[in-house]
C-alpha cells in the first residue's frame, strides 16, 4: 500500500436525504382517506424536482411520484469499462540465520508477491487501459480480468510515476471502453460514482460528491492537481474509475488520506487523478514512451514571514518569489526577473513554490502560460512559453558549491527499481565538487535530508542557496553524506 493508498468509492449521504424526504412527507398528518390536496401533491413534485438526480434515489416513490430514480442503467454502460487488474513479482529473499552459519538455506531464494488494483479501458479498438503506476511498477506480470469473467495477459505501454499515470494494453476483442470527460467543467458538488476491486471482493461501486478539485500539497506524491471526493477508500481501488452521472469518465482514482493510517477507518478524503491529466500523459507516453514537461527556467522560493520582512512585502503576501532565472530560459525571455513574486498562472491562484512547480509539470512543452507578478508596487502581466526540461544541469549554475558537477536524470531502469535521485555524470577533477568529495557516478538521493526525485526536485532544494549543503550520496553498495564545501 502507498502512502496514500488507493483509490476511491463515493457514498451519498442516504441518512441526510432520508430525513430529508420524511420532513417532506409528513408536513401535518391527514385525516383518514383524505385526497392529497392539490398544494400537498404540488409540494411533494417540487420537492423532489429540486433535489439532485442522484439524491432523489432515497425518495420514496410516493414522494417523486414517479418510479424511483436508479444509477442501475448507467452502470450498465460503465461496469464492462472498469477491470480488475492482478500483478505478480519475484522476491529475491534470504534466511538471514542460515547465512550467518554459513548453511545452504543462505543463498538467495525466488518468493511470488502478487497485488491487487484497477483499472479502466479506454481504447476498445487498441486495448488501452488506464491504471496507476503503483498498481503495476515492478511487476514481472499483470493479469486483467474483465466484468464479464475473461482474464488476459498485459502488456506495459509506459507508465509516468511523477502523476501516478500508467497505460498498458490487452487483446482488443469485445471490449467497452469509457469516454473522456472534460474534467476542468467538473465542480465541487458534483455527484460522481466510483467503480473499482477493493480489497480483491470484485467489481464494487459506490456513489458520492466531489469535495473540491485542484488539490494539491499532499506529502509523498509528485505533480499534482487532484479531484477531491468523499470517498470511502479502500486498498485495491487504485487505477478504478470516477464517473459523472453520464457515464463519463472523470477521474482514475488515486489515493486516499488518513492520518492515523488505514485502520482508523474512512474520514472522507479521497483523491482521484483528473481525466484532463491522464488523457494527456497517456498521449505522451504512446507517442514517445514517456512525458516531456515543460519548464519555466527559474527557481522559486516560498514566502516566509522572514522572507516577506527582507523583501518588503506583506505578511500575509502568498505567490512564489523568484529566487533566480536561467539564461535563455522562458521566464528569462519573457521578461520575469529575480525579486519577482508570481501569484498567478493561466489565471490559476499561486501561493507557493511547490504550486508554480506542479503547474510546470502537469503542462506539456510549448505550452503558453500567463503569469502575473507582483515587481514592488507594480502589478505585470508576462507570457512564457514552456521548454523541455533539461536532461541535464550544470551543477555551478545551481550552486557554486556544486562547480564542475553536471547532473542528469536517473535512468528508467534505476526508477523501475524504486530509486530515486539525480546521477553526477561528470565531475571535473580539481574542481570545487571534486575537492568536497563528489565521484561520478554517484547518485544523490537527498539535499539537507529533503529527498529529491529528479532534476526538477534537485533544483527546487538548491532554490533557496541554503548555508549548509549536505548530500545524501549512493555510491556502488554502500550509503553516506557529502558535506559541500
Amino acid at each position: 500500500m502507498r502512502l496514500l493508498p488507493a483509490a476511491a468509492c463515493l457514498l451519498i449521504a442516504a441518512a441526510a436525504g432520508a430525513g430529508a424526504s420524511r420532513w417532506l412527507a409528513e408536513p401535518v398528518a391527514p385525516a383518514p382517506n383524505a385526497p392529497p390536496s392539490r398544494a400537498a401533491a404540488a409540494l411533494d413534485g417540487a420537492a423532489a424536482l429540486a433535489l439532485p438526480r442522484a439524491a432523489q434515489a432515497a425518495l420514496p416513490a410516493q414522494i417523486a411520484g414517479t418510479p424511483v430514480p436508479s444509477l442501475a442503467p448507467m452502470l450498465k454502460d460503465v461496469t464492462p469499462a472498469v477491470v480488475n487488474i492482478y500483478t505478480r513479482q519475484v522476491v529475491r529473499v534470504r534466511n538471514p540465520l542460515a547465512e550467518f552459519f554459513g548453511m545452504p538455506g543462505g543463498m538467495p531464494q525466488e518468493r511470488m508477491q502478487q497485488s491487487l488494483g484497477s483499472g479502466v479501458i479506454v481504447d476498445a479498438e487498441r486495448g488501452l487501459v488506464l491504471t496507476n503506476n503503483h498498481v503495476i511498477e515492478n511487476a514481472d506480470g499483470v493479469s486483467v480480468t474483465l466484468a464479464d469473467g475473461r482474464t488476459l495477459e498485459a502488456e506495459m505501454v509506459g507508465a509516468d510515476p511523477d502523476t501516478d499515470v500508467a497505460v498498458i494494453r490487452i487483446p482488443a476483442e469485445n471490449l467497452t471502453a469509457l469516454n473522456l470527460a472534460d474534467s476542468a467543467q467538473l465542480q465541487v458538488g458534483d455527484f460522481v460514482v466510483a467503480v473499482g476491486n477493493p480489497f480483491g471482493l470484485g467489481q464494487t461501486v459506490t456513489s458520492g460528491i466531489v469535495s473540491a478539485v485542484g488539490r494539491s500539497g499532499l506529502q509523498g506524491l509528485g505533480y499534482q492537481n487532484f479531484i477531491q471526493t468523499d470517498a470511502s477508500i479502500n486498498p485495491g481501488n487504485s487505477g478504478g474509475a470516477l464517473v459523472n452521472l453520464r457515464g463519463e469518465l472523470v477521474g482514475i482514482n488515486t489515493a486516499s488520506f488518513n492520518p492515523r493510517g488505514s485502520a482508523a477507518g474512512n474520514i472522507g478524503l479521497g483523491f482521484a487523478i483528473p481525466a484532463n491529466l491522464a488523457r494527456e500523459v497517456m498521449r505522451q507516453l504512446m507517442a514517445y514512451g514517456e512525458v516531456r514537461r515543460g519548464s519555466l527556467g527559474l527557481d522559486g522560493e516560498d514566502i516566509t514571514p522572514f522572507v516577506a520582512r527582507q523583501m518588503d512585502l506583506a505578511e500575509t503576501q502568498r505567490g512564489a518569489l523568484v529566487a533566480r532565472v536561467y539564461r535563455g530560459s522562458p521566464a528569462e525571455v519573457a521578461g520575469v526577473r529575480p525579486g519577482d513574486v508570481i501569484v498567478a498562472a493561466n489565471g490559476q491562484r499561486i501561493d507557493s513554490a511547490q504550486a508554480l512547480r506542479n503547474l510546470e509539470g502537469l503542462l506539456p512543452v510549448d505550452q503558453q502560460v500567463r503569469l502575473d507578478l507582483l515587481r514592488g508596487d507594480q502589478r505585470l502581466s508576462v507570457q512564457a512559453v514552456l521548454k523541455a526540461q533539461a536532461k541535464e544541469i550544470d551543477g555551478g549554475e545551481i550552486d557554486p558549491r556544486l562547480e564542475g558537477a553536471t547532473l542528469v536524470e536517473l535512468p528508467e531502469r534505476f526508477r523501475q527499481q524504486g530509486l530515486f535521485g539525480v546521477v553526477a555524470s561528470k565531475v571535473a577533477p580539481g574542481s570545487r565538487a571534486a575537492r568536497s568529495g563528489l565521484r561520478a557516478g554517484d547518485r544523490i538521493g537527498q539535499v539537507n535530508r529533503r529527498n529529491v526525485a529528479d532534476l526538477p526536485a534537485f533544483r527546487a532544494a538548491l532554490g533557496t542557496e541554503p548555508r549548509e549543503l549536505v548530500l545524501s550520496v549512493a555510491r556502488g553498495g554502500r550509503f553516506g553524506y557529502l558535506v559541500m564545501q
